[in-house]
């Protein structure tokens, strides 16, 4: 990460109450120079853990570094301390929403392009905003859960069908919420564009078993480094 990246907790307040948070802790990445240049915001949603999984940290640090906006964010349950049990689509769809108006509460630096990410649940919750009237340039998923653990006759793809923008996926080679061949024969029907990387022999999370350290992080810098490169490839097109 490199000293020019600046990192500011902050709260964003909910316009009504959420299993029980009337506010969640997000952090926000400023890249040097903002909010002059493109003004490129991207917004990561975590998984079942929190706003500081490894993953989505380290992720959100190397876009900050590299010219873009970042922001990550609680879900309610993880800013009660809870496992997600049966989590409820809408209030996780609200919970993003709230972490989009913090971006446009300052009209001075509103963001001129918009790239929506998320792990795990994170990433349906992305998948599920996209099909609604935000406009997104593009979408990020890492480790999409296609379907149940185990269960691959039953994926839940509704709504990448319903996507319009371009859509990057990362995931793990042995990950048991996505078996890559049902996931590139539903892609193959999606309309709009989309990239698969896949890292061999990896979980959800894009780790290997028995990985050192330096590997981890080493995993941790490729994935961040294929999202940027994708994003730059859609900004160029644009």
């Amino acid at each position: 990460m490199e000293e020019s990246a600046k990192f500011k907790e902050v709260q964003i307040e909910l316009p009504e109450p959420l299993e029980g948070c009337e506010s969640l802790s997000a952090v926000v990445g400023f890249p040097e120079w903002w909010p002059t240049g493109a003004r490129i915001a991207v917004v990561i949603a975590h998984g079942e853990g929190d706003l500081n999984d490894p993953l989505i940290t380290s992720l959100h640090h190397q876009l900050a570094a590299h010219r873009f906006l970042t922001l990550r964010f609680n879900f309610p349950f993880a800013e009660a301390g809870k496992k997600p049990k049966n989590p409820d689509p809408a209030v996780l769809e609200k919970a993003f929403r709230a972490a989009l108006r913090l971006l446009a509460q300052d009209k001075t630096s509103a963001p001129s392009h918009l790239f929506l990410g998320g792990m795990g649940l994170g990433a349906q919750a992305a998948a599920r905003l996209a099909t609604s009237r935000i406009h997104a340039d593009g979408l990020f998923f890492l480790g999409f859960p296609l379907h149940p653990k185990g269960a691959p006759g039953k994926p839940d793809i509704e709504a990448l069908y319903r996507i319009t923008s371009s859509m990057l996926f990362l995931q793990g080679g042995a990950d048991p919420r996505c078996d890559l061949d049902v996931l590139r024969r539903s892609l193959s029907r999606v309309g709009a564009p989309t990239v698969l990387r896949i890292f061999e022999e990896a979980d959800g999370s894009l780790l290997r078993p028995g990985l050192s350290e330096a590997e981890r992080l080493g995993t941790y810098r490729a994935a961040s480094r294929i999202v940027a490169e994708w994003m730059e490839g859609i900004l160029d097109d644009t």
